[in-house]
């Protein structure tokens, strides 16, 4: 059996797999408010069980691994947004578990990028289908996160690697989103990344910049909305459904900045195998992504345009994608130390 977790600022989402025949299957999963633990530890306990049952489940556990928000170095690693240092040795001999590891949430995605079923991938831009190569991994969310899948051709699998490109300088490429930058700047005092308009904060930004800078009118039922239930939710289905202009609008140039940076990193590494669009954002918005603003925006790269023609985008539907990449990962190095192959093993013989 392997654990794995997905550790954001705000909740951890854990979950228990096997394999069978091969293929990663999940026996259950919970998620927990991180404020409500002093530490990683306690949640694992407390979703494992306490006492005699514990136990025996522990013995089960035969490798465990954590996504995580940020750069682990030596299996170490200080969280932003929790007060919680985590390491590796430390988690392994309190959950007693051998084989346990750290690895950037990203990453966790990348290496669940293999284990996804067809049904659980939405093709953006079909792109060459049949071309092999690199991938990039681009994640709105909470942050905007970046990862590079590097294609070894003699193993035939793809090496994630993290990235911190989400915190790049944002480069705006029309007179709105000059605007859009200018305001970002008098307002947040200071440089502007890409995460601070390709992300849940962007949204709200860009949300702001329209309602302050450029005028356009806030209805007093969506201030209501905005004031009681997720801003970001609201946005979002108040711009996907039509209800608000000013919705609409925010998720148009949410959009295009969304597909130039998407783009962006299909050239740094000549994805040829494709772009990834993971986090919560992009399933949720597929009727704006569609509409044209984030395709026109990703090919829009001058003379390596038709380059960009020929590379596939294709948006993560599973919201486990991070989970699957966590436990399959944490079964590989687990062979590669004890010699043994949960997903080998779980294939008929013959």
């Amino acid at each position: 059996m392997i654990l794995a977790g997905d550790v954001g600022g705000t909740k951890v989402h854990l979950a228990l797999y096997h394999f069978s025949d091969g293929h990663l299957k999940m026996d259950r999963d919970q998620k927990f408010p991180a404020k409500d633990f002093p530490s990683l530890d306690a949640v694992v306990k407390e979703f494992l069980g306490t006492g005699a049952a514990a136990e025996k489940l522990e013995h089960d556990v035969a490798a465990a691994c954590f996504g995580c928000p940020g750069p682990v170095r030596e299996g170490r690693l200080k969280l932003t947004n929790l007060p919680w240092t985590l390491d590796t040795r430390e988690l392994s001999r309190e959950l007693n578990i051998e084989h346990l590891f750290l690895i950037n949430d990203l990453e966790a995605n990348g290496y669940g990028i293999a284990e996804l079923e067809a049904d659980q991938v939405f093709t953006l831009h079909e792109g060459d289908r049949s071309a092999v190569g690199h991938r990039a991994l681009i994640s709105a969310g909470t942050g905007l996160g970046q990862a590079q899948l590097i294609w070894n051709p003699t193993s035939r699998r793809y090496l994630p690697l993290a990235s911190e490109g989400g915190h790049a300088d944002f480069a705006a490429r029309t007179p709105i989103e000059i605007e859009l930058l200018q305001y970002l700047i008098e307002t947040m005092k200071g440089r502007i990344s890409w995460e601070r308009v390709v992300s849940g904060l962007g949204l709200q930004n860009v949300y702001g910049f329209l309602r302050d800078a450029k005028k356009m009118p806030e209805p007093e039922w969506l201030k209501e909305r905005l004031r009681k239930e997720d801003r970001n939710a609201v946005i979002g289905t108040a711009g996907e459904d039509g209800s608000s202009e000013l919705c609409a609008k925010t998720l148009e140039i949410f959009a295009g900045a969304f597909g130039a940076q998407a783009g962006n990193i299909a050239l740094n590494l000549l994805a040829a195998g494709g772009v990834y669009l993971g986090g919560g954002i992009a399933p949720k918005t597929l009727k704006t992504l569609q509409n044209g603003g984030f395709r026109d925006a990703f090919l829009d790269k001058g003379r390596l345009s038709p380059l960009l023609h020929t590379i596939p985008v294709r948006v993560i539907l599973e919201e486990r994608c991070a989970l699957m990449g966590a436990a399959a990962y944490a079964e590989m190095r687990a062979a590669e130390t004890s010699g043994r192959s949960e997903r080998v093993a779980s294939k008929p013989v013959g």
